[in-house]
């Protein structure tokens, strides 16, 4: 992940850096840091905060902005806050520091999947919300614990809960993947199966 230099730096790459030092690494995430992380984000964005305890220990966090169209369904931007182990050994920098080097290469378990994509779309809403901009439908961010697992005390027991019906989302992005320029990259059914016949001879 590469951003501007230290004396530049971006509020948004500061934020990512805080979310990145947060150890939500399996198989013992610091979720409580995580959701109090978000809840402060949620006050200074002005945007909704609501917590579902789906298992013991496991918060799924819901940042709300509202539509201006409550008829219509919703927006789902979701993403997760745990992270997969680390090897200490095979890193050049502590993988919970954060550290960004002098051409702005930010260093941390955690910075491509998935937490670069939880502040990107925090911070969307931010620039979004600055220029005066509203919108009918209504944007919900999800962020989900237990993802790296399967997330069977997560998103698996969330999408059963009233709280989750309750958002009425139409349309969801998830998972995807940093990247230097402008392009936006969008995957469709990433993981199902795919087969291709034999040409005819």
């Amino acid at each position: 992940m590469t951003s501007k230099g230290p004396e530049e730096e971006h509020p948004s790459v500061t934020l990512f850096r805080q979310y990145l030092r947060i150890r939500t690494v399996q198989p013992k995430p610091d979720y409580g840091a995580a959701v109090a992380f978000f809840e402060e984000t949620a006050r200074q964005l002005g945007l909704g905060c609501q917590k579902v305890e789906v298992a013991p220990g496991y918060v799924v966090t819901v940042l709300t902005w509202p539509g201006t169209n409550p008829t219509l369904s919703s927006i789902l931007l979701n993403s997760h806050t745990d992270v997969v182990p680390v090897f200490k050994e095979h890193w050049s920098h502590d993988p919970f520091e954060a550290f960004k080097d002098s051409e702005g290469y930010i260093y941390a378990r955690g910075a491509q999947d998935m937490k670069c994509v939880s502040i990107q779309y925090l911070e969307a809403v931010r620039r979004l919300k600055v220029e005066g901009h509203r919108f009918p439908r209504t944007i919900h961010m999800t962020f989900v614990p237990d993802e790296e697992v399967g997330g069977h005390q997560g998103m698996e027991l969330f999408v059963q809960r009233p709280e989750f019906h309750a958002l009425r989302a139409g349309f969801a992005l998830d998972e995807g993947i940093a990247n230097p320029t402008d392009a936006f990259t969008v995957f469709y059914s990433e993981r199902s199966p795919w087969c291709c016949s034999q040409t005819p001879t």
